[in-house]
């Protein structure tokens, strides 16, 4: 039985971040992935996708990130359990609950904290007749590497972040990037809109709107595609490509989490954001995308910022009737487990006095 003060289950950035923020509270953590390796999508899927929403960070790939915290952790010595998926939870007669994975590794902690992000997901697939025959032999649902698409011909579907980020990003590596959506408007941030928009006017990228992939071609292996268009009396555009990645989102799912007696809503988990992010099991908590509340934004900061909100509220469940007292890091440092002390720069003390 593994024991600990905090059961984070999902090791993507809000959990790795759950980690320092309960470190700083003296509290142990123990994360369960389904994943063989820390850092959640942001490894699995796009490792070398660039995020520009991280403060301090103009843009970082999304796997520098994943390294950036499991370095800001390790003073805190937490525990993994990866490749196995949490299956079941059970509440003791004391309060705390064991989790059991699907191998049988049972865990136990007074405070269990659902981070996995999405959950369980799976690609949403365009409409197209040819598409399983060409499936890895020209098509993809996610980039990991975008190095193997340099020098290539690439045509890219979507409306969304993802489609604008990687037509943006891939428009330095490969020969050729089209980018197609069925609408006039993208849905993405406008900023993006903005670059990709630039983009096509410098003749960087093939931008085609009101419009969409609808045939492939190729013997063995994608060679062309056709696009439709919208307007009836425009003929069919036909181009040479060697990739084509539809980037149309991914379809969640919450898997065994989702039998756990919470209450769920359109696929994520309700929790009290007036206060702690508890869901209504008490001493179960969801943060970052997996939850869901009025005014909710699935961004990675958020995540980040219930982390640090959700800590607070857990160390009174472990820890009742202490009170902690919250020092800034740039006065005290930060302590590991072990004893050592990575000490605030001088200047930045003297600085706030």
């Amino acid at each position: 039985m593994i024991q600990t003060d905090i059961l984070i289950i999902g090791a993507g950035p809000t959990g790795l971040f759950t980690v320092f923020e309960a470190g700083l509270l003296k509290l142990k953590c123990h994360l369960i992935d389904a994943l063989p390796q820390p850092g959640g999508q942001c490894s699995e899927i796009y490792p070398k996708k660039p995020i520009y929403d991280i403060p301090a960070f103009p843009e970082i790939l999304a796997g520098d990130l994943v390294e950036n915290l499991m370095q800001q952790i390790q003073p805190f010595e937490p525990g993994f359990t990866l490749g196995e998926r949490a299956e079941h939870l059970d509440r003791q007669e004391d309060g705390s609950y064991i989790v059991t994975t699907n191998k049988g590794t049972r865990h136990q902690a007074p405070v269990v904290v659902i981070a996995g992000g999405l959950g369980s997901f799976e690609p949403r697939k365009p409409a197209i007749d040819q598409l399983a025959q060409y499936e890895d032999r020209g098509v993809a649902y996610m980039i990991k590497d975008p190095e193997v698409y340099r020098g290539r011909k690439v045509v890219i579907a979507g409306g969304g972040d993802s489609a604008l980020d990687w037509a943006i990003f891939l428009a330095d590596v490969a020969a050729e990037v089209s980018l197609v959506h069925r609408r006039n408007q993208f849905r993405g941030a406008l900023d993006s809109v903005e670059k990709a928009s630039q983009l096509a006017r410098s003749g960087k990228i093939k931008l085609f709107t009101e419009a969409q992939v609808k045939t492939l071609y190729g013997d063995g292996k994608l060679q062309a595609v056709a696009i439709g268009h919208n307007a009836p009396e425009k003929e069919d555009t036909h181009l040479e490509v060697d990739d084509f990645i539809p980037l149309f989102g991914l379809s969640p799912k919450l898997g065994p989490i989702g039998d756990w007696g919470l209450e769920i809503e359109k696929n994520a988990i309700k929790v009290n954001n007036a206060k702690d992010y508890q869901t209504n099991l008490p001493g179960v908590f969801a943060i970052g995308d997996v939850n869901t509340y009025e005014g909710k934004l699935k961004l990675i900061l958020s995540g980040f910022h219930e982390a640090a909100v959700m800590c607070q509220y857990a160390y009174q469940i472990i820890n009742p009737g202490k009170r902690f007292v919250m020092k800034y890091t740039t006065v005290g440092g930060v302590e590991g487990f072990d004893g050592s002390k990575k000490e605030a720069k001088k200047e930045v003390v003297q600085a706030i006095g």
